[in-house]
């Protein structure tokens, strides 16, 4: 979990370890959006198109797959990581997530990175906190080694 913040012009640097990762991808293009209008996701646009091609091919609920697709683009944006190891966060994903100009947290997730806000890192704290030793040994007992 790394802390960070959005600038007055909606950028954000990464910490040095994401940077580091980012330079090192074959391709420099990030997707920056939201697919649930809570937490902001930044996705390797390799790693974002694996996600566009799940949700073109999910039939279980196409409504579903049409509203997660809607929000993606209308929040979402296509960024490079910056000399300084920064990215631009469009202003209506900003506005949204209420995150203009306000710490975040960071924490890589699923291939890409989650971007909290104050208010969903602390309830997200808390939610994890309920019963981190039950969920510990759930893990295990499906196989994990710690």
């Amino acid at each position: 979990m790394y802390p960070a913040k959005l600038d007055e012009k909606g950028r954000m640097k990464f910490p040095a370890v994401f940077q580091t990762y980012l330079e090192g991808l074959p391709e420099k293009t990030l997707y920056v959006t939201s697919l649930d209008r809570r937490i902001a996701q930044v996705y390797p646009i390799d790693v974002w198109r694996q996600v566009e091609a799940f949700v073109a091919n999910f039939s279980a609920d196409p409504e579903v797959a049409e509203n997660v697709t809607f929000t993606a683009q209308e929040l979402g944006s296509e960024a490079e990581m910056d000399s300084q190891g920064r990215i631009v966060f469009s202003p209506e994903l900003r506005r949204e997530l209420g995150i203009e100009n306000k710490p975040v947290h960071l924490y890589v997730y699923n291939g890409h990175i989650d971007v909290l806000s104050e208010e969903i890192f602390l309830e997200r704290r808390q939610q994890a906190s309920r019963k981190p030793r039950d969920d510990v040994k759930k893990l295990q007992g499906a196989g994990l080694k710690v």
